[in-house]
């Protein structure tokens, strides 16, 4: 059977991997100590820089920039104004679980190299993310597939489903038409023409407006270009060839591109700015663009989340990693049980403690940890602002989800990373 158009998806278009500030019911524990260390910074003379690099942030970009740096013979500095590496994909082991601190992070990708690349720094198990979805108490699967329409319709073929589908379809492209409106004008018309009022209002609406902290009716159409609608019972929500997390977490991953590296954490770059510029023959930044100009233009707006993270005297909560909860009325996005991210059948039970987590999106503001940007008319022209004056810079690179102002899946981190150090030796 043929797909339709709307059948392949770009996983984060509606359910991006939200991960933001860190707030809990029951506290985790700080680490006894930073992760790495590095000798006290002492002054240099602008004339005779340091290093070669200065890296201001040690999440995943400045990660692999230092990585390749290094084994390119050059001398680097990173800094980073938390107490950690990693950045949001920190993780920090609570019951023997590592709990993804900022936010559920899985690693996908198609490109064989990128997928090699990270298996040579650590191993990477087979996580694969199904995540499901909770509507007043019933369970689907997402992406939308035969057991979604199922559960919602009875159906058990795939020509039934996407006849039930194409039914609703028609009705939704019917009532925009009778308007005069020959393309969707928001998020709300666009959904019901890709896949009907049933699958809408019970996965789609309750879920987008709790993400976005607005109506439907209010946001774009061009945040769902596609739904994830499948014929067939695959309930693997990435489209991708290569799919896992490390093996142990992604500490490992991001100390072992930072080990031999001089990395020097709790450290405020904009604090000392005229010295850090000194030190180093070229800057990688990697924080908000915005603050980097000092907010010449206006604040850039971002979405984040607070999360309440609590230990259960139990082995087995949710069954799965990632439940999405899609009512309006219950005030969290999903629930994360993140012993299922590297714990396996029935290696679940040999710990008699599982850790959730409950995701709460809300509105950024100033000391909050920004996430992913609302990429609305008023944000995108005042990034262009931003970029055009970076495009100017002749010794610092803009990289990564803040600087670039982008919603970056881990892999293309990685691949913009690598590129643009090979276009440093240029």
């Amino acid at each position: 059977m043929k797909q339709p158009p709307f059948a392949k998806q770009r996983e984060n278009e509606l359910f991006p991997n939200q991960a933001s500030i860190f707030s809990q019911t029951q506290p985790i524990p700080p680490p006894r100590k930073k992760e790495r260390h590095s000798t006290p910074l002492h002054p240099h003379s602008m004339n005779n820089p340091k290093y070669d690099f200065l890296i201001v942030g040690a999440g995943l970009y400045g990660a692999v920039f230092a990585y390749q740096a290094k084994k390119a013979g050059k001398h680097s500095l990173v800094i980073d104004k938390r107490t950690h590496t990693g950045g949001n994909l920190h993780c920090q082991e609570l019951e023997g679980i590592n709990v993804h601190k900022y936010g559920a992070h899985i690693f996908h990708t198609s490109n064989r190299e990128t997928w090699q690349f990270v298996n040579s720094l650590v191993e990477f198990n087979r996580f694969t993310n199904s995540p499901v979805a909770n509507y007043q108490g019933k369970l689907y699967n997402l992406p939308f597939n035969m057991n979604t329409f199922n559960q919602m319709w009875g159906t058990k073929t795939p020509e039934e489903a996407e006849a039930k589908i194409n039914e609703q379809r028609s009705e939704a492209l019917e009532n925009i038409k009778t308007q005069g409106i020959v393309t969707p004008r928001n998020l709300e018309e666009q959904a019901l023409t890709l896949v009907g009022k049933d699958i809408y209002q019970r996965l789609v609406k309750g879920y987008t407006e709790k993400q976005w902290g607005r109506k439907c009716s209010e946001l774009p159409a061009f945040i769902i270009k596609r739904l994830p609608v499948r014929f067939t019972f695959d309930n693997n929500y990435f489209n991708d060839t290569f799919q896992g997390i490390p093996i142990g977490g992604y500490n490992r991953l991001i100390n072992t591109m930072l080990e031999g590296i001089e990395t020097q954490l709790e450290t405020n770059y904009f604090s000392e700015r005229n010295y850090f510029n000194s030190i180093a023959k070229k800057i990688i930044f990697t924080g908000q663009i915005d603050q980097f100009y000092d907010y010449r233009f206006g604040n850039l707006e971002y979405r984040t989340v607070r999360f309440e993270h609590k230990t259960l005297q139990t082995s087995n909560f949710q069954g799965n990693a990632v439940v999405n909860y899609t009512e309006a009325s219950i005030p969290y996005t999903r629930i994360i049980e993140h012993k299922h991210f590297e714990t396996f059948g029935q290696d679940v039970y040999k710990n008699p403690h599982t850790v959730v987590s409950h995701e709460y999106p809300q509105e950024w503001k100033p000391g909050m940890e920004p996430y992913y940007p609302v990429n609305n008319q008023r944000n995108t022209k005042l990034y262009e602002q931003y970029r055009s004056l970076a495009d100017n810079e002749t010794n610092v690179i803009f990289g990564g989800r803040l600087a670039e102002y982008k919603y970056y899946d881990m892999a293309p981190i990685i691949e913009r990373a690598i590129q643009t150090f090979q276009n440093t030796q240029r």
